[in-house]
């Protein structure tokens, strides 16, 4: 079975960079894939009116596309808010936060969110994950299809990227990934680190793959603006990750990965 994902990420409302934002979202309409994911990082200070830009955008983009919060999706300046209910804002004008599932041709998916708005340490954006969360994962995904493209997206990558310009940091990523990789998740969607890249995770058979995307906001770390486009068939999953010339999105990189075969 075949499927399309757009991922998309770290668009930073409120920093965002409008004609490439812009620009993904006619890239979108006019390639029509069966499933979008963004995976976090929304806006850039968790204001209010970053995220009534970044639901406008979401509302724009092809159905169905789901979307899970990132570090910066809590609010940065209100330590009360970001302490206690640090995603209120998020779910007021974006959604459900935690565990969204999606089943279309060829694809299931589901979020786990890593983004935490206090925990016992001073960097508050890096990530944190729950391992009962991962096992209700697998346990949804292998619900579906045999023959389906098993997707998990959040935010932080659990297992830090080779010559990324900031990590993800997460506690408990390393056995998080071991997880995911035992309950034969194909590949799993993160943002964060802005620069995108695609590599086997050192688990079960080696077939399940850490994917990042960049971002499309003015924070660039040394990659173009941009996002990825995947593409599977029974063998192999594509990813293609799409840099931002300045006036039109053009491949940048591409990564072609054995896909697991199921009984």
């Amino acid at each position: 079975m075949t499927g399309r994902i757009l991922h998309l990420s770290d668009i930073h409302f409120g920093g965002e960079n409008a004609a490439a934002s812009e620009a993904a979202l006619r890239f979108a309409e006019a390639d029509r894939p069966d499933l979008v994911l963004v995976t976090g990082d929304l806006t850039l200070n968790g204001l209010p009116r970053e995220f009534q830009a970044a639901r406008a955008w979401l509302h724009r983009l092809p159905r169905p596309w789901l979307v899970t919060p990132g570090n910066h999706d809590t609010p940065y300046w209100n330590l009360v808010l970001r302490a206690f209910t640090p995603f209120a804002r998020y779910k007021r004008w974006i959604g459900a936060p935690f565990g969204e599932t999606a089943a279309v041709a060829g694809v299931m998916a589901r979020t786990i969110t890593t983004a935490r708005g206090a925990q016992p340490r001073l960097d508050w954006s890096k990530g944190a994950i729950d391992l009962d969360e991962c096992q209700a994962a697998t346990r949804t995904l292998a619900g579906g299809p045999a023959d389906a493209l098993r997707v998990v997206a959040f935010h932080h990558p659990l297992v830090e990227a080779t010559g990324a310009p900031v990590t993800g940091g997460v506690y408990r990523g390393d056995r998080a990934a071991e997880l995911l990789a035992i309950g034969e998740v194909d590949v799993i969607l993160t943002g964060h680190v802005h620069n995108p890249f695609a590599s086997p995770l050192p688990y079960a058979d080696g077939k399940t793959y850490t994917v990042g995307a960049g971002t499309l906001s003015t924070r660039l770390r040394g990659t173009p603006a941009g996002f990825n486009r995947i593409c599977t068939t029974a063998d192999t999953i594509t990813v293609e990750a799409m840099g931002w010339t300045g006036s039109h999105f053009e491949p940048y990189r591409t990564w072609a990965l054995p896909r697991r075969q199921r009984a």
